[in-house]
């Protein structure tokens, strides 16, 4: 072999571990970003999703009501929530003064849970109204509202004017933790006067269902006076305050406009 020949030799050996090292180098590279996509944290659900997600787990269907440590777990969600949450300003100017009309857009909704806003102008209306057999997670998130909320008596009556136990009669003002009703507690039949335009958050499960037996009913209040000859008894429960509530066709302070909800979208994911 002559001397050319030999540096030619030496020259290719040289290039092919070169080839063998940079190979191993691109080998190793790619072990360690392999490695990183790994173990790479799941991204942060953000606020409307991890309530979303809460609610799949807590509302299992009609007849049930959330556990205890269920509704916690909603109430801490729901407490921390604010209109940035679902695209929206915390000034309210786009209200109409002249417009006392309540606004709502639905945000979710399926058999088991609704998620929707209430909007409010000032002194706007939602009148008397009850959740048959619903639990409804209710968030202020902004404003004022005065909210006032019954439950009936247990058993209730059979005539058209039920007896009905005052549990709410409060202005809130937000920030406020979240007001929570169930089926026969909690003031199931309530009414939302609004004294600044506000905006409510409703979390509602299982969802209003005519053909199921869950149409709304609303109510006037009758002031609760007994005559002698009546045999009624009440619970006695000092500082309780009691009403007769008598069914009434849907008023029209109840009509409501609804708008497109255009705030961040809920991935949907398989219950």
């Amino acid at each position: 072999m002559t001397s050319d020949q030999v540096k030619h030799s030496n020259r290719k050996r040289r290039i092919t571990k070169a080839d063998d090292t940079s190979k191993r180098r691109r080998r190793k590279r790619c072990c360690r970003e392999t490695s990183m996509k790994m173990i790479r944290s799941p991204p942060v659900m953000f606020p409307l999703q991890r309530l979303y997600m809460s609610c799949l787990d807590v509302f299992k269907g009609v007849g049930t009501v959330p556990s205890p440590s269920d509704d916690q777990k909603l109430r801490r969600i729901l407490d921390g929530m604010m209109p940035e949450d679902f695209g929206l300003p915390r000034n309210l100017q786009f209200f109409d003064p002249e417009n006392s009309v309540v606004i709502y857009t639905s945000i979710y909704q399926c058999h088991n849970f609704s998620l929707y806003i209430l909007f409010l102008p000032e002194n706007a209306v939602i009148p008397l109204h009850n959740h048959p057999g619903m639990t409804v997670f209710s968030k202020l998130l902004v404003g004022k509202v005065h909210i006032k909320a019954y439950d009936l008596i247990n058993p209730p009556s059979l005539s058209q004017q039920k007896l009905a136990c005052l549990k709410v009669d409060n202005v809130f003002t937000a920030p406020c933790n979240t007001c929570v009703l169930y089926p026969t507690s909690g003031g199931n039949i309530h009414a939302f006067t609004a004294v600044t335009p506000c905006m409510i958050l409703d979390v509602v499960g299982p969802s209003y269902s005519k053909k199921d037996g869950r149409d709304c009913s609303y109510y006037k209040e009758i002031p609760y006076i007994v005559s002698p000859c009546e045999e009624m008894t009440i619970p006695e429960e000092d500082g309780k305050c009691y009403q007769w509530l008598e069914e009434i066709e849907k008023p029209k302070e109840s009509e409501m406009d609804r708008i497109e909800y255009l705030g961040p979208q809920i991935i949907e994911v398989a219950a």
